[in-house]
């Protein structure tokens, strides 16, 4: 019997998906530079995340970035998605990715990826989660690429009932 997640853990679980990338990047040879270097992001953020570096996971965004750990409730304050991460961090979430588009236009980008997610909650038991990551990211003036809007719940519209 499946443990229903509980609901902090689980939406902070979903929504650090969307913030997360492969930890391994299939099909990148047939990518240019600028789609590596997005998912190289992306996997340096996830990884960073599940080791607990979140230091580095939060250089991975601008600083006036939008993160929706929730679907319909976004985080645009550096500090409270700190802090999410760190309630986040908790359950040990390790990530899997089954794919990676990325689209690049001058200095914009977007990254699509589904992801998987498995942890363990406060108390030991197993927690599970899946959904699509939708990222927007820029270039610096450095070159290298930083997040600005994370959405690790672009699945839930396909999942709603046309109105």
């Amino acid at each position: 019997m499946k443990r229903p997640i509980r609901t902090g853990a689980i939406a902070i679980a979903i929504a650090l998906s969307a913030l997360s990338t492969p930890l391994r990047a299939e099909g990148t040879g047939d990518m240019t530079q600028d789609e590596k270097d997005v998912v190289a992001l992306v996997q340096t953020m996830t990884r960073s995340f599940e080791a607990g570096d979140l230091d580095t996971v939060m250089k991975t965004y601008e600083d006036n970035q939008t993160i929706m750990f929730q679907p319909g409730e976004p985080v645009s304050d550096g500090a409270a998605a700190r802090q999410i991460f760190e309630q986040f961090a908790a359950v040990s979430p390790k990530f899997s990715y089954s794919g990676h588009e990325v689209i690049v236009e001058g200095d914009l980008a977007v990254h699509i990826a589904p992801w998987r997610m498995n942890g363990r909650d406060p108390e030991g038991n197993p927690i599970a989660g899946e959904g699509l990551s939708i990222s927007v990211l820029r270039r610096q003036p450095d070159g290298s690429w930083k997040m600005v809007i994370d959405n690790p719940h672009g699945s839930r519209l396909m999942n709603s009932t046309a109105q």
